[in-house]
């Protein structure tokens, strides 16, 4: 059951466009099942998480991340009395503004797009479901709660910010978002953490003698193997995974708990107030910042995700060119009832490609 310093829809600022209330549903579970139903979500499922999709089938993609940031964003907010509703929303939503091949074609696609505003997948997370999305009769986009629309937002110059009105508001201010879009910052942070682990175990770049040089997956490595001693490696990297989160959940609830009666907020807007409540204890943060560090030199900075980001990197380029060469290239449904520059239609034609389309296309090009 929600808390008084949990969102309310039915005090919200609310939606773009005023529509009636359902009478099956709350507000924030119509945002939910708008997202999973529109087209961004589904084109998920062939976007990079850390290895291109056509890389192997057992690998994480955009729409399996965040339906693991969902399930662990779901347990927090449950747990310490936030909207569990809205939390799940936020998590379904966070990644649908991601570019083709994951970070590296978002870096390719900002360099494109430096002369023309840039490009930033959180603000195109937002453009979707404020505009891009069309499969309703009295508005673009999927009119979500503004509870919704700002835990997207999870980052923002102040330039743009103040582009954005109210939506902007608390990057202007300093202030925090409300408790769940709190929540869904650490849950996605959880889920990559741990799920990069498995796959990078997986592909064969991280090993087990390696990984346990961390003191977090060390001290869980222990608990597994003083359980199961002869246990498979695979299943072996699984039960570690799983208490890796669970260890992380556990202490994120608590030292969240323990911020909460601290403060005491009574209500959403006290918690914007406030130092972020939601946070991991001083030693797992530690622990957390040794993993991220390991993942990035270990992984991420890998030679064969490097090559695997100079050729993502080199499609998103070519792509671009070869859209900016002639507006007659980009789909005519694609550009209709668009108000903006072609450039940033370019843009947003590119950002919503799935991998496997924009590699079909660019060797089409050759």
């Amino acid at each position: 059951m929600s808390s008084i310093y949990a969102s309310n829809p039915i005090v919200s600022i609310g939606r773009l466009f005023k529509e009636n209330p359902s009478s099956l549903r709350n507000e924030y579970q119509r945002d939910r099942d708008r997202i999973i139903h529109c087209s961004a979500f589904r084109r998920l499922e062939y976007k990079t998480q850390v290895f291109v999709n056509h890389e192997g089938d057992m690998f994480r993609t955009r729409l399996t991340h965040s339906i693991e940031v969902s399930q662990i964003a779901r347990s927090i907010a449950r747990t310490i009395g936030a909207h569990e509703d809205l939390a799940e929303t936020i998590s379904l939503a966070h990644d649908l503004g991601h570019t083709p091949f994951g970070h590296a074609g978002q870096d390719a696609l900002n360099k494109c797009m430096k002369k023309y505003g840039g490009f930033e997948h959180n603000l195109q997370s937002l453009r979707i479901v404020d505009k891009l999305e069309k499969r309703y009769a009295d508005f673009n986009g999927l009119n979500l709660m503004f509870e919704s629309r700002e835990g997207i937002l999870k980052h923002c110059s102040l330039k743009n910010a103040k582009k954005l009105g109210k939506i902007g508001e608390r990057f202007i201010r300093k202030v925090q978002p409300s408790i769940e879009a709190q929540i869904v910052n650490i849950a996605d942070e959880i889920a990559y953490i741990n799920h990069d682990i498995d796959d990078g175990f997986r592909s064969g770049l991280l090993s087990i003698e390696a990984l346990m040089t961390n003191a977090l997956f060390k001290l869980c490595a222990d608990d597994v193997y003083s359980n199961f001693p002869k246990i498979d490696d695979e299943i072996f990297i699984n039960e570690v995974v799983r208490r890796m989160i669970n260890l992380m959940v556990s202490d994120l609830i608590t030292k969240s708990t323990e911020n909460i009666h601290k403060f005491n907020p009574t209500s959403p807007e006290e918690v914007r107030t406030m130092p972020s409540l939601v946070k991991f204890s001083s030693e797992l943060f530690k622990s957390k910042q040794e993993i991220k560090s390991y993942l990035r030199k270990s992984l991420y900075e890998h030679q064969q995700v490097k090559d695997m980001t100079n050729k993502a990197q080199l499609t998103i380029n070519t792509l671009f060119d070869y859209f900016m060469d002639d507006p007659l290239r980009i789909p005519k449904d694609f550009k209709k009832d668009t108000t903006d520059s072609f450039e940033r239609t370019v843009s947003d034609y590119i950002a919503g490609m799935t991998d496997r389309f924009a590699i079909q296309l660019h060797n089409n090009l050759r």
